[in-house]
């Protein structure tokens, strides 16, 4: 079943999440056959992040709370509460999308 979660930064963390972000990528690749899709929220200005959108399937809730729980950025102190909800695929993928 595919859960997004939608993770948001803590006010002020910009500067954990740069520090964070190479053992966080690395968590996330361990599921890289299980995403639908992953990359970080930005501000109007496309560069500020200010959190993290998944979409990755797993057995259950509790095994995607099992997962959240050692998310390096979430050990951190780095987001805010998640907000988790299963997702009913209904549009087809677009490869190499947007276009370049």
């Amino acid at each position: 079943m595919i859960y997004v979660i939608l993770l948001m930064d803590r006010p002020g963390t910009a500067d954990l999440r740069v520090q964070v972000r190479p053992e966080h990528r690395a968590y996330l690749a361990q599921l890289a056959d299980r995403m639908a899709f992953a990359g970080p929220l930005t501000s109007e200005d496309g560069q500020t992040t200010v959190g993290s959108l998944l979409a990755i399937d797993f057995p259950s809730r509790a095994a995607v709370d099992a997962w959240l729980k050692d998310e390096p950025f979430t050990k951190a102190g780095g987001y805010e509460a998640p907000v988790v909800h299963v997702f009913n695929n209904m549009w087809p993928q677009k490869v190499g999308f947007p276009p370049t």
